[in-house]
């Protein structure tokens, strides 16, 4: 019965959005609905408000809705959702300054001279625009009112025309900043968890091992990660847009004729084309250049995109006035005042401790109001010039507003879609079809193309996207990324634009298009570029380094970069390090050989003997790194014999596992429904039920091949022998670089070490028949000056022990001087062997690890170096197939 209350939802949600109800509503409204219809018969037909439901009741799936209402409007930590207000916030403001004409106007007399130019420059324009306002409907209506006219005045193609214009209009939900990729980033932040549950659960089930290893693990993504990930795909569609324009005026020149232009390429002129140019780009870099190079949040750019965006309408409303450019220039010297002085200064108010500090921070403070002083000035103006103000938070409300319902009614959609099992029904069609991973991907990207016919561009990522992107970000064959996924399900979203009957690009355009232009036209004109779109789609499919390089760049080279000891980067690192072991293998054998013949008399011997044992083990590092270069050839080798084994009988397992789950819930539904004598009949099918599911189970389980067990034990051997050879270079490597560092700093700390003399001979004025608080208090202080010094463990705790033995009210006297006469000795043992040490071994030790630091010791660094990062950010950036771990 849950399945028909499922086709419920489904019809009501599809009936309600084809009959133009509103989206915000259609949504929750299916869902409660449908949700109630199921728990109202379950009362009525079996005593159980539960008794139609495949999981939970109606109690769960309002649990679950009040859960949701409280991630997306009450958790501070949920901050994704923050960026869309601010990014709207921009797009209408910019809109509303009439930037787009500026842009339009400029660009169409510039490349206008050339074939197919008015063509091109419309896509330039629109991929600006894109990463400025991404408003489609503004964009699309400012070309179809500006351009359109230009290019039929110039006997341009109608259909290539208007498709130019439609699809350049597009190129804002994939360009970032975006509210498509925004949206699709927090979907996806919840599909990641559910993924990285359900790929542990396998893990765990099919291994028998309790933890996965966290390099398996589901690849997050953030609002900041999808804007980063977009940007080469993004422009490799506009390259794609600009190329087949220049094509199709190349082969038919009459399609788009050059437009001569009247006026002179003067000073003047370049001096229009500067100013319709600089200032959004400079935007564009302020917001997305602060996300790419880590100095700002995604919620912190789409403030500065607000921020800037003001100071440009507060110029562009005044234009042609005396004076119109004074908040912007006062901005601008603001902005270079505050980078100069950070740069300068270490601007921090709770670090002031010298008159340069102070300096610092009075022309931080003088350069940060000018800048407020720059926004309200320009605040007062968009205020005062035709109310624009009010009229651009209006809007900016009604559709931040529009966005949060629809995200809060999809909450509630998914959650009744999963309480009547749809989820379980998507998993097992996309978990039956044959091909694995790529067939499930390339179907569900069929679906949300056809979709796109019908459906806006929210209604599918917060509908579809909670359902399926758990499904294919689980499967560990692909191991995509949750920003490749969100990029390639943004990207396909971006064809629902112009996709007749609904596309909205297409209602923009059309409405503002003279009569001239036929609607078989624009339908025609925009079918080419959903060609494009596509052929950019499987590109970006095809090379997902193109979305991955960039967020993993990022991540590695910035202030908060993980180290590279960090679990996720090891296969990658490792690879990298594998190539330098034979590049740099002489010169590494050769120190490591020098050092063997070293002098270590002058040491400790407890320092002697880890010296000296580092030493040895440093020189079965590489050894070590190639023998698990060879047992990951070894599986390599295996992998082709073995593999289409492994896929038939965990593709079989998922099954089995499935109906194991099916069997479960029957019988616990029978066992309820058996209580009452009306539902004995429902019950008696449940039993009926489970026995075909244990007969179709049983069946399953013949069909496991005989030889399962053996092939797959005997590749278990082999996947354990790679990982005990990656854990014993990891280990063997840690342990030949550690003792290094540690013993260099002891050789440097000689003089620091020599300057606590004065500090231990303050000590005997303290041993005395009382002592007071504050005394305790200068032991304490001593105490942490010697533990600055590395290496005098010994001495602090002599001195430790000395001030315990001076405690006001429990003088020991002679147990004091006791203390201090070994805080003495240690501190003279300590002090001899390393001023002996130091001038012949410290150069040695230098020179030994600097030409280890690299290999041996990078893991041990606190962050890779730039050209390394760089490196393993590119390895990173493709996907890693991980099936045959599982």
């Amino acid at each position: 019965m849950e399945l028909l209350f499922l086709a419920l939802l489904v019809i009501l949600m599809a009936g309600a959005l084809a009959s133009g109800f509103p989206v915000a509503f259609a949504l929750p409204g299916a869902a409660i609905i449908s949700i109630m219809a199921a728990g109202v018969s379950g009362y009525l037909f079996a005593g159980n408000v539960d008794a139609f439901f495949h999981q939970g009741g109606p109690s769960n799936w309002l649990s679950a809705g009040v859960t949701n209402f409280r991630g997306i409007y009450w958790e501070a930590e949920r901050d994704t959702l923050i960026a869309i207000p601010l990014f709207v916030f921009m797009g209408i403001m910019l809109q509303r300054s009439k930037v787009a004409e500026d842009l339009l106007v400029t660009m169409a007399q510039l490349f206008g001279p050339i074939r197919g130019g008015l063509g091109i420059s419309v896509v330039f324009v629109g991929a600006l625009l894109a990463a400025t306002t991404g408003i489609l409907g503004a964009t699309v209506v400012a070309m179809g009112l500006i351009s359109l006219p230009a290019m039929l005045r110039n006997n341009y193609s109608h259909p290539l025309a208007t498709g130019t214009i439609a699809a350049s209009g597009t190129l804002g939900q994939i360009i970032p900043p975006s509210i498509v990729l925004i949206i699709l980033a927090d979907q996806l932040s919840s599909a990641v968890d559910q993924a990285g549950t359900a790929r542990q659960n396998i893990y765990k089930e099919v291994t028998g091992e309790l933890s996965m290893p966290s390099e398996f693990a589901v690849t997050s993504t953030s609002a900041g990660d999808m804007f980063m990930g977009a940007v080469l795909p993004g422009l490799v569609l506009v390259g794609l847009y600009m190329l087949f324009i220049l094509i199709s005026s190349i082969i038919k020149p009459k399609l788009a004729p050059a437009v001569p232009f009247d006026g002179e390429y003067d000073r003047k002129f370049a001096l229009k084309v500067v100013l319709a140019l600089v200032p959004p780009l400079t935007l564009i870099f302020a917001v997305l250049g602060s996300i790419i190079t880590g100095i700002a949040t995604v919620n912190q750019a789409g403030a500065i995109g607000a921020a800037g965006a003001m100071i440009m309408a507060g110029y562009r409303l005044t234009a042609g006035k005396p004076g119109c450019f004074r908040p912007a220039i006062l901005a601008i010297i603001s902005v270079i005042t505050l980078a100069v002085v950070a740069n300068i200064y270490e601007v921090n108010v709770r670090r002031i401790e010298t008159a340069a500090d102070t300096t610092g921070l009075v022309l931080a403070v003088i350069a940060a109001v000018g800048f407020l002083t720059a926004l309200a000035w320009s605040g007062w103006r968009i205020f005062k010039i035709d109310n624009t103000l009010q009229g651009v938070m209006m809007e900016t409300a009604k559709t931040t507003s529009l966005v949060f319902i629809i995200l809060l009614g999809a909450a509630m959609l998914t959650a009744a879609f999963r309480a009547f099992g749809g989820e379980e029904l998507v998993r097992d069609f996309l978990g039956g079809l044959p091909g694995g991973f790529w067939t499930q991907f390339i179907i569900v990207m069929l679906v949300i193309f056809l979709l796109g016919f019908f459906l806006d561009f929210i209604e599918i990522a917060v509908v579809v996207v909670p359902i399926v992107a758990p499904i294919l970000l689980a499967d560990p064959e692909a191991n995509i990324t949750a920003v490749w996924l969100g990029v390639m399900i943004g990207m396909n979203i971006q064809t629902s634009f112009l996709t007749p009957p609904f596309g909205f690009a297409l209602f923009y355009l059309r409405g503002v298009a003279p009569k001239v232009i036929k609607t078989v036209s624009m339908y025609k004109g925009v079918i080419p570029f959903i060609c494009l779109q596509l052929f950019a789609l499987a590109i970006v499919g095809y090379f997902p380094p193109l979305v991955n390089y960039l967020p993993n760049r990022t991540s590695l080279i910035g202030e908060t970069a993980p180290p590279p000891k960090n679990p996720r980067l090891q296969y990658c690192i490792e690879n990298y390090l594998a190539v330098q072991y034979v590049a740099q293998g002489p010169q590494i054998a050769a120190l490591i050989d020098e050092a063997k013949t070293w002098d270590l008399s002058a040491l400790p011997n407890r320092d002697a003997d880890d010296l000296a044992e580092a030493i040895e083990k440093a020189g079965t590092v590489p050894g070590l790194m190639a023998a698990a270069v060879a047992a990951k050839d070894a599986i390599d080798v295996a992998d082709p014999g073995y593999r289409p084994l492994h896929e038939g009988v965990r593709r079989l397992q998922a099954k089995i596992r499935d109906l194991n789950e099916k069997i479960e819930d029957k019988t616990r539904l029978a066992g309820q429904l058996e209580g009452f004598e009306e539902t004995q009949e429902r019950a008696a099918r449940y039993r009926e039920d489970v026995e075909e599911y244990i007969v179709d189970r049983d069946a399953m389980l013949a069909e496991i091949p005989a030889e399962w067990e053996a092939e797959h034990a005997e590749f278990v051997k082999i996947l354990e022998v790679e990982k005990k050879a990656r854990t014993t270079y990891r280990r063997t490597a840690d342990q030949a670089y550690d003792p290094l560092p540690e013993l260099m700093l002891k050789l440097r700390d000689v003089d620091a070490l020599a300057a606590l003399r004065g500090e231990l001979d303050k000590l005997e004025a303290f041993i005395k028949e009382e002592t007071t608080d504050a005394e305790q208090e200068a032991i304490k202080a001593i105490e942490d000056v010697i533990s600055d010094v590395e290496g005098t463990s010994k001495v602090k705790s002599a001195v430790s022990s000395m001030r315990r033995d001076l405690r006001p009210g429990r003088v020991k006297i002679e147990d004091a001087r006791e203390e201090l006469a070994e805080a003495y000795e240690e501190f003279e043992k300590e002090l001899a062997w390393r001023q002996a040490a130091a001038p012949d071994l410290l150069p040695k030790l230098e020179r030994l690890e600097a030409g280890i630091r690299l290999t041996i010791g990078l893991r041990q660094q606190d962050k890779m170096p730039r050209d390394i990062a760089l490196e393993v950010a590119k390895c990173e950036a493709n996907h890693r197939d991980i099936s045959l771990y599982f």
